[in-house]
C-alpha cells in the first residue's frame, strides 16, 4: 500500500526528457510515495516557460526540478536537495540511504552523490549543449567535454566493478543509483560509447529493469503536458 494514500499528490516539475526529475521521480516510485508531473516548456515565456516569471517564483534558477509537498508546504529545487527532501521525510526506514549507519558508508554514499553532482552530470550537460543546442558549432569544445565525460564514465567503471555491475554502493542498490541512471542512460543521445564500459553497460540493464525505475520512466512519458489556451 503507498505510504500517501489519500494524501495530497506532491507536484513534481519537469521538462519531458530532463535527466534530472526522472531521478525524483524514480525516489518517489521506490518509496511509494504518491506524486503528479507538471511540465514547463524551455524558455522565458512568462507563464508556461521554466526561465519565466511564474516558474522563477518555485525556483529562481529556472531549472527543473522543482518539487512542491502540499502536505508541508515544502518547496524544493536542485535535484540533490529534491532527493534528500524525498529520503528525510518519505524514507523513515532508510531503504534509499546509506546502506549502513558507519561513518564510511556516509561519507561513500555523499562522495558519489556529489561526484554525479557536481561533475559526470554536468560534464554530460556540457557534451549534449554542444553536441546538439550550441547556435555555432565548436568541434574543440565538445571534444573537450565529450572526454571529460568518458573519463568519469572510467571511474564509474572502476566502481561498479567491485560489485559487478549491481549498484554503485557495494551491498544494494540506493538513492545514489537513482541519480545516475538517467544521466547515464542519456550516453546514446551525448554521443558516448559504453564498449569500454562492460560494468556501466550491466548496471543500466540492470536499473532499467527494476520497477520503480520502469514506473517512474512511464509516468514521466505519459503525463500530458499542458495544453495552453
Amino acid at each position: 500500500m503507498s505510504i500517501s494514500t489519500g494524501a495530497k499528490p506532491l507536484v513534481l516539475h519537469a521538462h519531458a526528457r530532463g535527466p534530472n526529475p526522472i531521478k525524483i521521480a524514480i525516489a518517489m516510485e521506490a518509496l511509494g510515495v504518491n506524486y503528479v508531473v507538471h511540465f514547463w516548456e524551455f524558455g522565458d515565456d512568462a507563464a508556461h516557460g521554466v526561465k519565466g516569471e511564474k516558474f522563477r517564483k518555485l525556483n529562481p534558477n529556472g531549472r527543473v526540478p522543482a518539487l512542491e509537498d502540499p502536505r508541508t508546504g515544502v518547496v524544493s529545487w536542485e535535484s540533490g536537495a529534491c532527493m534528500n527532501y524525498i529520503r528525510r521525510v518519505y524514507d523513515q526506514e532508510g531503504k534509499l540511504g546509506p546502506v549502513s549507519q558507519t561513518e564510511q558508508d556516509r561519507v561513500d554514499f555523499e562522495k558519489w552523490e556529489y561526484f554525479l553532482l557536481t561533475t559526470l552530470g554536468p560534464m554530460t550537460g556540457q557534451t549534449n549543449w554542444y553536441r546538439h543546442y550550441n547556435p555555432v558549432p565548436n568541434d574543440d569544445a565538445l571534444n573537450r567535454y565529450r572526454q571529460q565525460t568518458l573519463l568519469y564514465y572510467d571511474v564509474l567503471e572502476y566502481q561498479l566493478s567491485r560489485t559487478g555491475g549491481t549498484s554503485i554502493l557495494p551491498g544494494r542498490v540506493t538513492a545514489v543509483d537513482y541519480h545516475y541512471e538517467p544521466w547515464v542512460r542519456q550516453h546514446g543521445f551525448a554521443g558516448l560509447s559504453l564498449t569500454r564500459h562492460p560494468n556501466i553497460e550491466k548496471w543500466l540493464d540492470t536499473m532499467g529493469a527494476r520497477d520503480e525505475v520502469r514506473a517512474a520512466y512511464r509516468k514521466i512519458m505519459d503525463s500530458e503536458p499542458p495544453k495552453y489556451s
